[in-house]
């Protein structure tokens, strides 16, 4: 197995060389890459620092000259994610390993964030002990903190670096059993949704597949949405659309604007449906931004507040919806439960409001270029929950 150990080798070249050491006297080879952009290396790497940012057409050495450290490090971060994602495609890597600071972690992350769920991935860092949401992303990087400064050699640095080395060489050692595997199907749930995809779930089930069921809170969204662009699943059961509604608004569950990208990027069948998209999520009440103050609101618990989409905004909401499912070239159709798009959102339920469905609905349909069908059901009931599974079984099957 080889396994690329990068980082700056200007000011840490000595660090990265020990670990590489310790990965090739377990037997397996290195390919040690450059990401520096001050002084020369310590080391001498397998992979310059100028044959990094030529894999984004880029003259470091121009950049360099310009005495500009920001720039540089801007056009670092730009280029090595490109080169090492070429190399894991080429079948050149099989692991990856960095040690760093704040700059040398952001500019390994940024690879590392690049490459395939479940391929082996280890950053040391100093900053391991914090937030290090925005450094993971959505991917499976395993972060050890440093403890010390990624500075020199000690009892303690080498401590952690050998034991990081073997965790890089376990973890690409490690044998998967795929034999018994199902094919993957992605889906999105929320508390509103949950009888709906547990009916479809079953249906999916006894078909062969295996389902994947994402929360829609933002996180959940952004993390569907790596697995579905990573090419692993077969088909998309997004009936749980609601996050569109916290990116639309404001609201703190927003996935961005990305969300529902991911399917028209791998090009696989899916389903899609408004779920959800009646409320938009904030925090405790006075959380809330004053210009929603006269809203109707809906306190699901002491520390999440559901303020209810009106007209205008459910109009808005399903031209991007349908705008999503038309940017599709994989099979995709769009389902619309018409008496609900969630629990409160029902008949007698405080998020009932039939203009502001009326509007999404229309919406939908005016704009999308995709099949649209209508069911004169709620969205948790058993006839909408089994249409939608059958349906994305339908698209799958018709590739």
């Amino acid at each position: 197995m080889t396994i690329a150990v990068l980082g700056t080798l200007d000011s840490k070249g000595h660090e990265h060389e020990f670990v590489a050491d310790q990965i090739r006297a377990r037997g397996h080879d290195v390919i040690l890459i450059d990401l520096g952009t001050g002084s020369d290396p310590q080391v001498t790497p397998d992979i310059t620092r100028y044959q990094v940012a030529e894999a984004a057409g880029l003259d470091l050495q121009a950049l360099i000259d310009k005495q500009d450290r920001g720039e540089c490090v801007v056009a670092m971060a730009k280029a090595a994610p490109i080169l090492v994602k070429q190399l894991e495609e080429d079948g050149k890597i099989q692991g990856i390993i960095s040690l760093g600071g704040g700059g040398g972690t952001a500019l390994a992350t940024s690879c590392m964030r690049e490459l395939p769920i479940g391929f082996p991935k280890v950053m040391v860092s100093t900053l391991a002990a914090g937030n290090t949401a925005h450094y993971l992303g959505t991917k499976d990087i395993t972060m050890i903190p440093s403890v010390v400064d990624v500075a020199g050699l000690n009892s303690i640095s080498k401590t952690i670096f050998t034991r990081a080395a073997g965790a890089i060489c376990g973890m690409v050692e490690a044998e998967i059993d795929t034999a018994e595997d199902k094919p993957l199907i992605a889906a999105s749930m929320f508390g509103n949704t949950t009888d709906c995809i547990n009916i479809a779930k079953e249906v999916l089930e006894d078909a062969g597949y295996e389902v994947l069921v994402f929360h829609a809170t933002g996180s959940g969204g952004k993390t569907m949405e790596a697995l579905i662009e990573s090419g692993m699943v077969k088909g998309v059961l997004d009936i749980t659309t609601t996050e569109w509604a916290d990116e639309l608004t404001g609201a703190t569950l927003s996935a961005g604007p990305t969300r529902m990208d991911a399917m028209s990027k791998a090009k696989i069948p899916a389903v899609v449906a408004p779920g959800c998209l009646d409320m938009a999520n904030f925090g405790e009440r006075d959380t809330v931004p004053e210009k929603y103050s006269d809203r109707l609101f809906y306190i699901h618990n002491p520390q999440v507040t559901l303020m209810r989409t009106n007209a205008d905004e459910c109009a808005q909401l399903g031209k991007i919806i349908a705008d999503k499912s038309n940017a599709n070239p994989a099979p995709t159709a769009i389902l619309i439960p018409l008496k609900t798009v969630s629990v409160i959102s029902a008949e007698g339920q405080p998020f009932h409001d039939a203009e502001a469905d009326a509007a999404l609905f229309n919406a939908i349909r005016e704009h999308a270029k995709v099949e649209v069908i209508d069911y004169n059901e709620e969205i948790n009931s058993e006839v909408f929950a089994k249409a939608a599974a059958g349906k994305l079984l339908e698209l799958i099957a018709s590739r």
